[in-house]
């Protein structure tokens, strides 16, 4: 029988070498993170694989909220005090756009199909919708709560969570029917919400009351409350949903509480007035916005600390990444 040839082992390597080098860039390529800063008028954009800054974008005069489009192509910004939602083209890293929006636009969300990106506007009193194939806003929802803050679409697109911060209850939007359907109530203060990638579960964190609750998505009650720091805010899902993370604001702190004891697991400190956070899709590190420090922390999710401090702009509001 014929013997397969054998071929020497620096050829090997170089052929190796050679398919790495022709591979997409993207398989290796790790994600970025995104960075709005309100004083700046500036988004960051740090890469995850090193923890640093490499490039600026101009965002607005205020730049808050923020969502990517479900192709990667387009980062949505919210510019509060010229009431728009700006289109960033992140290939060329460049503002490409502008759509009219309600006064004071803050939280921005993606629906899960990438259909709709939504807005919240505090004066409004409403969420807008805009269509992501065309750019136009198409409809608004107005809500119970004064001054949305943010709004989170669940898993299967179907509910929207609506947070405000002169409220002590979350507004649930039914996205088929375009209009609020129902109120949850919660503590003083609502700000960030998370579900579990099941769906089953909403995290909200209540600033004033400093108390996440544990809302059933199906039944549209409270179920448990979990005390956590200061002046709570910031709520991220580990993409696992094994855990969520919960940025306090007074205390310049993270708790991390395990989702099938719902409780406060460890306890990590970051910058001052930690605010919106983002979690790498692998779920290893999470970016933690410090708007007091003018800086993102580096969490290690295995290790439950900071591995390193990146400087970016003034006032940083949140993280998005992609």
């Amino acid at each position: 029988m014929k013997q397969p040839k054998k071929f020497p082992a620096n050829f090997v390597s170089s052929a190796l070498l050679i398919a790495a080098l022709q591979a997409p860039f993207a398989a290796f390529a790790a994600p970025f993170a995104y960075v709005p800063n309100e004083k700046s008028g500036t988004l960051s954009v740090v890469d995850t694989a090193t923890d640093e800054v490499v490039a600026n974008i101009k965002a607005g005069d205020k730049p808050r909220g923020l969502a990517i489009s479900k192709d990667g192509k387009t980062l949505y910004v919210s510019d509060q005090p010229n009431n728009d939602l700006i289109m960033v083209d992140l290939e060329k890293r460049v503002a490409a756009g502008t759509v009219d929006l309600g006064e004071s636009p803050e939280g921005v969300s993606i629906s899960p199909d990438g259909k709709w990106v939504v807005a919240a506007s505090e004066v409004s009193n409403a969420i807008n919708f805009v269509s992501t194939s065309t750019n136009k806003k198409i409809f608004a929802v107005k809500t119970r709560g004064k001054n949305p803050e943010h709004a989170v679409f669940s898993p299967d697109g179907k509910w929207l969570f609506v947070s405000a911060e002169e409220a002590d209850s979350v507004d649930v939007v039914d996205v088929a029917k375009r209009k609020q359907v129902a109120s949850v109530k919660v503590g003083e203060r609502p700000r960030g919400m998370a579900f579990t990638p099941d769906g089953k579960f909403a995290y909200i964190a209540s600033e004033l009351a400093s108390m996440v609750y544990v809302i059933d998505v199906p039944g549209k009650k409270v179920t448990q409350q979990i005390k956590a720091g200061t002046f709570c805010n910031g709520v991220t899902m580990a993409p696992d949903g094994k855990r969520v993370y919960v940025s306090n604001g007074k205390d310049g702190t993270v708790s991390v509480i395990d989702t099938a004891s719902n409780s406060v697991v460890a306890t990590i400190g970051v910058g001052k007035r930690p605010w919106n956070m983002a979690i790498t899709p692998d779920g290893k590190k999470l970016y933690v916005a410090n708007g007091r420090s003018n800086s993102v922390s580096v969490i290690d999710t295995d290790k439950l600390s900071v591995t390193s401090e990146v400087t970016v702009g003034e006032m940083p509001w949140g993280v998005v990444i992609r």
